[in-house]
Order: C-alpha cells, then structure tokens, then sequence
C-alpha cells in the first residue's frame, strides 16, 4: 500500500471533519493543534489529495474528504470490533445501564447492539431516565453504568464520550412570538435549565407551555406549533429545524455526554464501558 493509517490519525480527521475547526477538534481528541495540523498534513500527502478546504473561521470537507470519512469511520468502527470480538468473548454477568431517553433512542441501538451480538453471554438491563434521577440512582447504588448530560463547569466526574452543540428547535411552521412558548422537558432538566437561564440572560421573556418527560412526547408537541424546545443539532427530525433568521436567542452551550461507573465495576462491566466510549468515538467527534 502506498500509505499507512493509524487510529489517531483517523480519529483526528474524523474529530476535524465533525467540529468544523481544528482548535474544538483538539479539544476532543486531547491534542494540541500543531499536532493535528500536522497529522492532517501528512495524511494529505500520503493520499495524495487534499481533505479540507480552509478558511480563516472554518474548514470543511472536499469532495475528496467527504468520501474519506465514511471509510475513516468504518476503519476506527471495525478496529473496535475485532479487538472486541477477541478480547474474552465468553465472558457474563449482568449489567445495569442508565442513559437520558433521546441519547439512547438515537445513538445506542446500534452501540449496544454490537455488543450483544460479540458478548451474548452478558445481559443488559437499560433503564431511561433524566440525568439528575440516574445520578441519584446511581449514588444509592441503582445502576452499574450511566450515561449522563452534564455542563462540566458544574457537573464533575465521569468521562466525556460525546459532544455537540445545542440548538433552539421549531416546526417548520412556526412564527416568532412573545413571549416565547417553551416545550420542555420536566425538573430536573439540564437542557431546561440552561434554556431558562439563557433566556432569563437575555431579558427573553418566555412561559412553559408544555412539559413532556419523553423526547417523542417533546417532538410532537413542537410539531404541533405549541413552542419551542431545545435539542442537541444532530437529533432535528423532519419538520423541525434550528432557528436562525426568525428571531435573536441567546446562544446555548453544547451537550455534552459523560460516562460514569462502579469503581468495583466487574469485567463485563468494564468491557461495556469501553465498549461504549470507542463506539461512540467512531460515530462523531
């Protein structure tokens, strides 16, 4: 072959290519950014093209780039996988996971489905809930994992696995009013929280028009023209989208995931674990 690739590499480009700058992707993979531009260099010339387009604010993809991170993403997906599938695949027991309802409705299927299919003999028992109860739960001893929300500033502990920005949401329908009508997600909430505070920020009036603890109940609210919610920019469904002309809002924090587990967390918990962080490695930066 021409070329080699490494996990770091691509796991650098995928970081690039997800955060659309190369000081946020630095941030994730824990690298400064001399080292990433110099990976991505290296990279380019190894391939033989160029990868990113580059501007003073952004870089995006080429066309070039674009077909290299569907097979950058399927490379770091399978190195996980066959070190998964070899690594004890006969080993049990029972695990206790807790996760927020939209995290595992969007990203976990596929997760843990693999993990069955590599480790059949160890059984998942996957609770949803809001972030603030699985805590609790997992204070009194409830779960053996959780997947969090959290803001860092205030929320310490656990590993991040994912991140992304948060976005004000509205039908496609939808007209600005005052004040502005909330679709919310009941106490205790993160992303309530923040979207009240921001709000209350900016001098933005607002009323809490609909509460609903499950994301589809949220969904259709939204749909239904009642008010406007908050939701990570990568979880918009049809007929909804991120507002940007209609009115000024003040700006939200990214989400931001965090793995927490058992100190005394037996090995199928800790494969589960890892499991779940390279998994989610490979699907966004």
């Amino acid at each position: 072959m021409p070329f080699q690739l490494d996990t770091i590499s691509l796991k650098s480009f995928i970081a690039i290519a997800e955060t659309g700058t190369f000081s946020h992707a630095a941030d994730t993979v824990g690298r400064t950014q001399s080292a990433l531009s110099l990976q991505i260099k290296k990279l380019e010339e190894s391939l033989g093209c160029e990868l990113f387009a580059r501007t003073s604010r952004k870089v995006t993809l080429t066309e070039q780039g674009e077909i290299f991170l569907g097979y950058a993403k399927r490379i770091v997906q399978l190195q996980w996988e066959v070190y998964s599938r070899l690594k004890e695949p006969d080993i049990e027991g029972e695990i206790r996971l807790g996760t927020p309802e939209d995290f595992a409705t969007h990203y976990l299927p596929d997760v843990l489905a693999m993990f069955r299919k590599h480790h059949p003999r160890i059984q998942l028992n996957v609770s949803c809930d809001l972030t603030l109860n699985l805590v609790d739960g997992f204070k009194r001893g409830e779960f053996d994992i959780i997947l969090v929300k959290r803001d860092p500033q205030r929320m310490k502990g656990g590993t991040k696995v994912w991140r992304e920005p948060l976005v004000w949401a509205a039908a496609d329908h939808w007209q600005a009013e005052k004040p502005l009508s909330l679709v919310l997600s009941p106490q205790p909430c993160i992303y309530r929280a923040r979207a009240l505070a921001a709000l209350d920020r900016a001098k933005k009036p607002w009323h809490i028009a609909y509460t609903s603890p499950s994301l589809a109940g949220t969904i259709a609210a939204v749909k239904a023209g009642l008010g406007i919610t908050v939701l990570p920019q990568n979880m918009l469904p049809a007929g909804i989208h991120a507002i940007r002309a209609e009115i000024k809002l003040p700006e939200l924090a990214d989400a931001e995931i965090a793995l927490m587990k058992r100190d005394d967390l037996p090995k199928a918990g800790d494969m589960l674990a890892e499991h779940i962080m390279h998994s989610l490695e490979s699907k966004a930066a």
